[in-house]
């Protein structure tokens, strides 16, 4: 191997690792909302499943599950008031 070859390898792998330091905050964000919003998606079927009982539905779609996983346990309980209110 040449002197040419090393710089370029040495150059190609910092450039990777940077722009794998750039990608890595956001998608690890992304991730950890999919999944909060999965988890909400979920705990919005439970509240479903005992307010069954009640006559009490509260609609399970992509937003409330967003909204549920965006604040968690307290966003359902903000959902149940809206329902309740509404």
């Amino acid at each position: 191997m040449d002197m040419n070859s090393i710089i370029i390898y040495l150059a190609c792998f910092i450039v990777l690792f940077i722009v794998g330091k750039i990608f890595y905050l956001p998608l690890r964000k992304i991730i950890k909302l999919l999944i909060n919003s999965i988890l909400g998606g979920v705990l919005i079927y439970i509240v479903n499943i005992v307010g069954i009982s009640f006559n009490f539905h509260i609609g399970l779609n992509v937003g409330t599950a967003f909204f549920a996983g965006i604040l968690g346990v307290p966003g359902v309980v903000f959902l149940i008031i809206l329902k309740i209110i509404i």
